[in-house]
């Protein structure tokens, strides 16, 4: 989220998801937190990650083939 200029004042805008997750509703109080910028990954932390991600990576079984319209039959 950012913080915008609307009219005269700044403002923090609430995605229709987020807000309706938090219960949120037109005219609720709430407080706002300010959060730090996410830590920025280095070179080698970035290769470890990717590295942990290969280590989930499965072969598909043998002679499976992928059927788009069996996927999106309901």
């Amino acid at each position: 989220m950012k913080v915008e200029k609307i009219g005269d004042t700044l403002a923090v805008r609430i995605p229709y998801d987020v807000a309706t997750a938090l219960g949120l509703h037109e005219g609720d109080g709430v407080a706002i937190q300010r959060l730090s910028e996410p830590k920025r990954l280095g070179d080698a932390e970035l290769a470890e990650l990717w590295a942990s991600m290969d280590e989930l990576v499965r072969p598909f079984p043998p002679g499976y083939k992928f059927d788009r319209e069996e996927v999106n039959a309901r």
